[in-house]
């Protein structure tokens, strides 16, 4: 089998008992955690991607394919004679790819086997929690060094006595809304990390107001304090469901009068429905829904009571039309405050769920109600109320059946249309859930058949040809299947995050993976869009914000490794869609022409990047994008304007340490015994958490003593981390002189220093330099 070695530029590192990596000892080293010592070094198999023009049966076979169709091997021994295509969608593509990873890594066991004893040994093989056969081949060369923080964890436990009357849902920090769970990850030792970063010489310039807000503060009266309630209290745009109606007979004393308003302003809020939800969140079929509430009003008119299936669809429209509103145009429309507005219509939504008999319903339209009824519960703010909820609606739907396509049981194009866009959303619901309350999504991308909705009209498929294949154009469904397809890929990453801790697929894979997908809706999608019409233009911002945010998920648990350095290129990745994500969230929730969409943004994305980018700064101020990242950061966390600029960063990052320690020791969270062990007592070190070592760098000083210090940011040392102008891979990057020097000089050679084999000729396929700059600052 052919394999070409591509040649590799090497990364100095260093050795596992002296550790010259400081934002690994920011967050981990300094509070004790012992690094992993380097796996041993193994030849990485490249491969080439080739054309394969025989049939795979020849090809597995080893035999010589004439290439007809069948080829005279298969049809002489009748075998099903199968080429690939040409060309392969992105699905394809990407089973593609981890069939040749698999096969790499195959060849490189064998290799091995016969250079170890020339003689074949039988191979151990493991099932994959997704139903795929994983190996234990050695990793690649360019990421065995990596390892990701060992303090975060997908699980969360508490202790029994924790405070239940407190809202799970974390603390308010400006726009941002932080809890024990940050990026999809269980962080129990988050104020300890924070601590560590803030390490200077005791220095406090915040207000007393503010001050008071540290972890020693946390006691029962200062619990009771309306400065506490304040911001762990629950923001405005948080709606909690009720259970009641999922208890109820279904015979509820309540009157749909009741609840029902004048036909008017019904009207009125179905129009808001059409214009802010219905583009965004798309759970119904325009033309039909328009008959079946024509048919909600004639029945009133006549003064029949409509079913309970089509009394609680029309009143989930027109509770998603009253949250969409902003609290003045409420107001102004209808002379009444929002939030009473909003109870009435919640409450006869619930109350009509209750009488279709949700729980046990069979009907598409009671699920389609419940569905359309989670849309504005379930945005920002979420408690594992909402968790809970989202795991009732999956049940019911897969009892439904809508986890297996309509085309198999022979529905019309608008029913399986309709099934199709109440799963998909579904979908979306089991990932934002996991997301905010953990651990991780229960959907699993083998266990269902329904495809994605056509990429049509909708009146389309009302017509007497409706159509079977999807348009290469913007149609009504486009923003509704860019958000659905990129949301499955988030699923893909969910799993290949489990699968590169242990170790089971490449980093490069999976990144590649990433970039395959960017360009597969670049050339699907993206093309087709005209950025002067409001809708359009919200489809790009969207479609980027989720694809960069899978960068994100990837890499930052990596950010902080524990042993390695992670690679220049890697950060850049890291900072760049970062600052990218939060710039295009920024601009859904304050350009005027996608205004109407803006109540939606905070199910997007919820600005946790913007974490990351802090700390980020807060290490290196002077970095080339420090601007972008403070214009972001000054609206995410809504820092006061009579703060020093050079004072910002210690601010945030004070108060968010301060808040998240009260919420922590509120909820009583649990580390896990083995993060516990990793970090070990912390009095071996320092002596406290706060006296360890300085902020997140990734330089080093030498200091007269000849012991190794981490970069600091300013006010905390006189020495300063530099960065050479002439950053590349495979010289070090920061000086190692005593007093700091106008230019950095390198460091000496270090022992038995260990190198990382990175393959930038294939990185550079996936990331090139130019969109990804080497420099740190």
């Amino acid at each position: 089998m052919d394999t070409a070695s591509q040649p590799v530029r090497s990364v100095p590192n260093a050795t596992s008992q002296e550790n010259p990596f400081p934002e690994k000892q920011s967050f981990n080293g300094a509070l004790g955690i012992s690094p992993a010592p380097p796996p041993t070094a193994a030849p990485r198999v490249r491969r080439r991607n080739r054309m394969i023009t025989s049939c795979l049966e020849c090809r597995r076979r080893k035999l010589k394919c004439d290439k007809s169709h069948p080829c005279a091997n298969c049809t002489k021994n009748t075998r099903d004679c199968v080429f690939l295509a040409p060309a392969l969608d992105s699905a394809s593509q990407m089973k593609l790819t981890e069939i040749k990873e698999k096969m790499g890594s195959l060849e490189r066991v064998l290799e091995q086997d016969v250079a170890r004893n020339n003689s074949t040994r039988q191979q151990s093989w493991k099932a994959d929690p997704e139903g795929d056969q994983v190996d234990f081949a050695p990793e690649p060369e360019d990421e065995k060094n990596l390892e990701p923080t060992p303090l975060a964890t997908a699980d969360a436990v508490y202790d029994d006595d924790a405070d239940d009357d407190l809202a799970d849902l974390g603390f308010a920090m400006g726009r941002m809304r932080l809890s024990d769970r940050i990026g999809g990850f269980f962080r129990p030792k988050m104020v300890e990390e924070m601590s560590v970063s803030l390490n200077d010489d005791g220095s406090d310039n915040r207000p007393q107001s503010h001050k008071s807000l540290s972890p020693e503060a946390h006691h029962p009266q200062y619990v009771t304090s309306p400065q506490y309630n304040k911001f762990l209290a629950p923001g405005p745009t948080y709606i909690a469901p009720s259970s009641s109606f999922f208890f109820s007979s279904g015979q509820s004393s309540a009157s749909l009068i009741d609840y029902l308003p004048s036909r008017f302003i019904a009207n009125r809020l179905l129009g808001q429905y059409w214009l802010a939800v219905h583009p965004i969140c798309r759970l119904v079929h325009r033309p039909s829904f328009q008959r079946r509430y024509d048919a909600f009003w004639a029945d009133i008119e006549l003064g029949v009571e409509p079913t309970g299936s089509l009394q609680a669809v029309v009143f989930a429209a027109l509770f998603s039309g009253v949250v969409s509103m902003s609290d003045n145009a409420v107001l102004m429309a209808f002379g009444t405050s929002k939030k009473d507005l909003v109870e009435n219509f919640q409450m006869g939504t619930e109350t009509a769920l209750g009488r279709a008999n949700v729980i046990r319903t069979t009907k598409v339209e009671t699920l389609q109600a419940l569905v359309m009824y989670m849309i504005p519960l379930c945005r920002g703010e979420i408690s594992r109320s909402h968790s809970a909820l989202v795991g009732t609606a999956l049940r019911i739907a897969e009892c439904m059946g809508l986890h297996r396509d309509g085309t198999e049981y022979g529905f019309g194009p608008v029913e399986i249309h309709v099934r199709r866009l109440i799963w998909y959303h579904i979908c979306f619901l089991d990932i934002r859930t996991c997301e905010a309350q953990g651990p991780r999504p229960h959907i699993r991308s083998d266990e269902f058949d329904t495809q994605f909705p056509l990429n049509v009209d909708e009146e389309e498929l009302e017509a007497l040809d409706p159509p079977t294949m999807s348009a290469p154009r913007w149609t009504d469904m486009t923003l509704t299947l860019i958000r659905m397809e990129a949301n499955e890929m988030c699923r893909v990453v969910w799993v290949d995050r489990l699968k590169l801790e242990k170790r089971k697929i490449s980093l490069t894979a999976v990144l590649g993976k990433i970039e395959n997908f960017r360009k597969t809706m670049k050339d699907k999608y993206l093309q087709f869009i005209n950025d002067n019409i409001p809708v359009q233009h919200l489809g790009r911002q969207i479609c980027e914000i989720i694809t960069l945010r899978m960068h994100i998920m990837v890499l930052h648990r990596y950010h902080n490794s524990v042993s390695f350095q992670i690679p220049d290129r890697l950060r850049q990745i890291i900072i760049s869609s970062g600052t990218e994500i939060m710039e295009r969230a920024i601009t859904i929730e304050t350009s005027p022409a996608l205004s109407p969409w803006a109540w939606y943004s905070s199910a997007i994305q919820q600005y946790h990047s913007a974490l990351l980018l802090l700390m980020e700064i807060f290490a290196f101020p002077n970095r080339k994008e420090a601007d972008r990242i403070w214009r972001c950061l000054d609206y995410v966390f809504e820092i006061p304007a009579n703060i020093p600029k050079d004072q910002r960063g210690r601010w945030v990052m004070t108060e968010v340490r301060d808040k998240m320690g009260i919420y922590i020791a509120s909820r009583k969270v649990m580390a896990p015994s083995s993060m516990l062990e990793r970090i070990g007592s912390q009095s071996t070190h320092s002596g406290s958490t706060t006296s360890v070592s300085p902020p997140i760098s990734v330089g080093k000083v030498r200091h007269g003593n000849g012991d190794f210090a981490y970069g600091q940011p300013p006010g905390t040392t006189a020495q300063h981390t530099q960065v050479h102008e002439n950053f590349r891979p495979g010289a070090p990057a920061f000086s190692s002189s005593a007093p700091p020097a106008a230019m950095p000089v390198s460091d000496p050679p270090i022992q038995g220093d260990k190198t990382i084999d990175i393959d930038w000729h294939e990185w550079d396929k996936l990331f090139p330099p130019d969109s990804n700059p080497n420099c740190l600052a």
